[in-house]
């Protein structure tokens, strides 16, 4: 990545006052439990969205995003959300929020963004632009906030100033601390805990399938619908989520509800409890256990949920006929996009070669991204 404080000077003149980075966030189970009290098993990347700011003589906010070489600028006496304004109201959501509830004197920004994160691959990059925005404002007002609280902040400035509920589920995730470890975050309590990563020679490689996705919305919505039609037969008081719910009950669904919907939710009751097995098969470092599950986790995204595509199911299928791969699953929203795998270091090289096959077969040419645990949420020195 370029100088970001270099960015920052030629564009404005002026140093940054505060620069913070935030990792990008994968979910390797768990993506599609947030509406439900789920759990989910996430790492924070080596990928990351650096954000500057110094501060104005006015109450003009100007923003600078380095990678597209794009400026937007806002009043903070009159923040609203604009569409035109795109990646800069993320920002604008953060000072809107924690000036009004933290009661802070306004004070003008330039703001300059930078970003090493692939775009579409559902690494939670806008949670990483929030994050960063918002361990900014706590640095430069010098506010006492736990990394937990500023999560919680974070996700809702966003979803008050979008007007749509946004889970927790990137922001707790991205407060883990520097290091090779996971985090599971529990989307009941809210709460976040560390679990070690798979020690050296195990490394993670990203494959961008390059397959075209339309209209992933409505589908994710259509199997969200799917499983609280099964969850509303089970439980007419609404009192438990499909968390609380034992695999026998779905059984009794069967010729009640459409075995569609019966299957998704079985999709999702089983993804809740594959990550309280895989934290316990880490925990006891059985990465064999830990690899089936994850496995298994892919097969079920492609029978019981159906958001894989054949493109997907070949990259992860191939990838486990190599000796020194340990697992691999479709990663994001599904209908394309990135497989995850972990695999030996010393097999990377016969992994690419692998990919050249699938170009000739599906006609997409795939990128392969090498990534490592993230160092956190942090501030940058220059």
């Amino acid at each position: 990545m370029k100088d970001i404080f270099a960015i920052h000077l030629s564009e404005y003149e002026t140093a940054p006052d505060c620069t913070v980075a935030a990792p990008a966030i994968v979910k390797i189970l768990g993506e599609h439990t947030d509406f439900t009290d789920g759990l989910v098993l996430a790492a924070a990347l080596s990928f990351e969205v650096r954000v500057a700011v110094s501060f104005r003589k006015d109450n003009s906010l100007r923003f600078y995003a380095g990678d597209f070489n794009e400026r937007k600028r806002a009043n903070i006496a009159t923040l609203k959300y604009k569409r035109e304004d795109r990646w800069a109201n993320h920002i604008k959501s953060i000072c809107d929020y924690f000036l009004r509830v933290f009661e802070l004197e306004p004070k003008g920004l330039n703001v300059t963004i930078q970003s090493s994160v692939p775009l579409g691959l559902g690494l939670g990059i806008s949670s990483s632009l929030n994050m960063a925005a918002a361990f900014i404002f706590k640095t430069i007002y010098n506010l006492d906030i736990k990394p937990d609280e500023l999560a919680a902040h974070a996700c809702k400035a966003q979803s008050v100033f979008f007007e749509k509920d946004f889970p927790i589920t990137n922001y707790l995730a991205i407060t883990a601390p520097a290091g090779r470890s996971f985090s599971v975050v529990d989307l009941r309590t809210r709460k976040r805990r560390g679990i070690q990563f798979l020690p050296e020679p195990w490394e993670m490689v990203l494959t961008d399938s390059k397959v075209p996705r339309l209209s992933v919305e409505a589908e994710l919505e259509q199997r969200t619908s799917d499983c609280n039609a099964c969850l509303s037969v089970l439980t007419p008081r609404g009192n438990r989520s499909i968390r609380d719910i034992a695999p026998r009950e779905l059984d009794e669904l069967l010729g009640i509800v459409p075995e569609r919907k019966r299957r998704r939710c079985l999709h999702v009751l089983e993804e809740v409890r594959r990550v309280s097995e895989a934290e316990d098969a880490l925990a006891r470092q059985d990465y064999a256990g830990f690899a089936r599950i994850v496995n298994k986790s892919h097969a079920s995204l492609r029978s019981l949920y159906e958001i894989s595509c054949p493109e997907i199911d070949w990259l992860a299928k191939r990838a486990l006929e190599l000796d020194g791969v340990l697992c691999s699953r479709l990663v994001g929203q599904g209908f394309g996009g990135s497989t995850l795998t972990i695999l030996n270091n010393d097999v990377k090289e016969a992994y690419r070669h692998r990919l050249e096959e699938y170009e000739r077969i599906f006609g997409f040419r795939p990128v392969v991204y090498e990534v490592s645990p993230g160092s956190g949420l942090r501030i940058l020195e220059h």
